[in-house]
């Protein structure tokens, strides 16, 4: 039996926790940051991150709170897009319950984790508190901060309690004698920048990689493509009109949006039944998909009277990187890189009771995290946070959806065809 406990530290790492990219806390800068992207980046996203530190004693309470729905008091639509994106649940049950097994003592191993899914060095001093605890329920911390708010407003913009943002949308700053609440923010174009997402969706040249390719590798399938020439950054998609949603794999109509899909019409020739589909990837700024958790799986069968495709008939095809559990070996890597255009032909003898020819395709957005967790539960030795593998594993499971259907009638020619 593979190692549970060590497959989960790699594969939470997967979120590309990027531990290179660190050093030095955020220090006074001028008003807006004219530094080089990188230098502020790696200072910004230095791992694990200092603590906040202590508010300023002319701050409000609210000023010094750190909750996200105190930032959503003057951020309102900011702070409604973040609680439905998958930012804000980034401390999920599939996360928990290792962390759970893992202890609350392990607090190196816990940062291997949580410097992409909960980075504030508080959100580390909570979660041991919440491990320690137990099944007791533990409030977030005097600041606002809980373990549970996943990657929180704090987790992007505060630095030692400056907040750190991108300019405004006409390109103007903070006035310094301008009376703002926590001081305003100072303001740097990086936040812009797709290496700021880079942080988390890429791993270093000399990460885990299989087959030459490393296992993350977002940020350098984008910086390869024709949408980086153009300017397309991770933000201008994930991002648009700075909506914090950043839709990805598990939104259908953002997975539709980067694809264009078409079937031709079925033909029946001496006794065969063919069609063409293609898949044409034109709008993803990345491989579709872009990670080894996503599944995507292209059925294409004749279907009978009763609305069933015939098992005989059906061919499946598996667009993904398909890795082993332990992440050892590449079974399989048949992704649509940018602009590429993938075709799949059907042909096959046309069954006596098939009424139409079907194509149905299917992504499965959690496909690996399902397969880790019925793992994990059969694992004897996983004992302390199976409750909270079982509910990823349900959530997992629920997050599969269609994305194309065509059914196109077919028959048998007649004499007069």
């Amino acid at each position: 039996m593979w190692r549970i406990g060590c497959v989960a530290a790699m594969l939470l790492a997967l979120a590309g926790c990027n531990p290179n990219s660190a050093p030095g806390s955020a220090s006074s800068k001028p008003i807006v940051q004219r530094d080089d992207h990188q230098t502020f980046l790696v200072r910004h996203w230095s791992h694990p991150l200092p603590l906040q530190g202590v508010a300023p004693g002319h701050f409000s309470r609210l000023e010094a709170s750190l909750d996200p729905t105190s930032c959503g008091t003057c951020h309102p639509r900011q702070f409604e897009d973040w609680k439905t994106a998958l930012h804000s649940r980034s401390m999920s049950p599939g996360l928990f319950g290792q962390l759970q097994q893992m202890g609350a003592e392990a607090a190196d191993e816990h940062q291997a984790c949580i410097q992409c899914h909960a980075p504030l060095a508080e959100q580390g001093e909570h979660l041991r508190k919440v491990l320690a605890g137990g099944k007791r329920l533990i409030p977030p911390r005097p600041d606002g901060i809980s373990s549970a708010h996943g990657l929180s407003c704090a987790g992007c913009h505060a630095r030692a309690r400056q907040v750190y943002g991108p300019r405004r949308k006409n390109g103007t700053v903070p006035a310094p004698e301008q009376k703002l609440p926590h001081e305003g923010w100072r303001a740097t174009n990086a936040f812009e920048d797709s290496r700021f997402c880079a942080t988390c969706h890429q791993f270093e040249s000399d990460g885990p990689a299989l087959n030459g390719k490393l296992l993350e590798n977002t940020y350098e399938e984008w910086r390869t493509s024709r949408h980086a020439g153009e300017k397309r950054t991770c933000q201008s998609c994930h991002m648009p009109d700075r909506r914090h949603l950043w839709r990805g794999i598990h939104d259908p109509e953002m997975v539709k949006s980067g694809l264009n899909i078409e079937a031709s019409h079925p033909i029946v020739a001496k006794g065969h039944v063919s069609v063409n589909l293609q898949i044409a990837n034109h709008g993803v700024g990345h491989a579709f998909p872009t990670y080894v958790t996503p599944r995507v799986i292209v059925e294409i069968g004749q279907e009978s009277r009763n609305g069933i495709m015939i098992p005989g008939s059906i061919e499946r095809h598996l667009i993904a990187r398909d890795v082993s559990l332990d992440l050892q070996m590449e079974k399989a890597d048949t992704r649509i890189m940018p602009d590429e255009v993938r075709r799949y032909g059907y042909e096959k003898v046309m069954l006596a009771d098939a009424v139409a020819l079907t194509i149905v395709i299917v992504v499965e957005p959690d496909a690996f995290y399902a397969d880790f967790y019925r793992a994990t539960l059969n694992d004897p030795e996983f004992r302390i946070g199976r409750n909270s593998i079982r509910e990823a594993l349900k959530l997992a499971e629920r997050s599969s959806y269609r994305i194309f259907k065509s059914r196109q009638e077919i028959a048998w020619p007649t004499m007069s065809d």
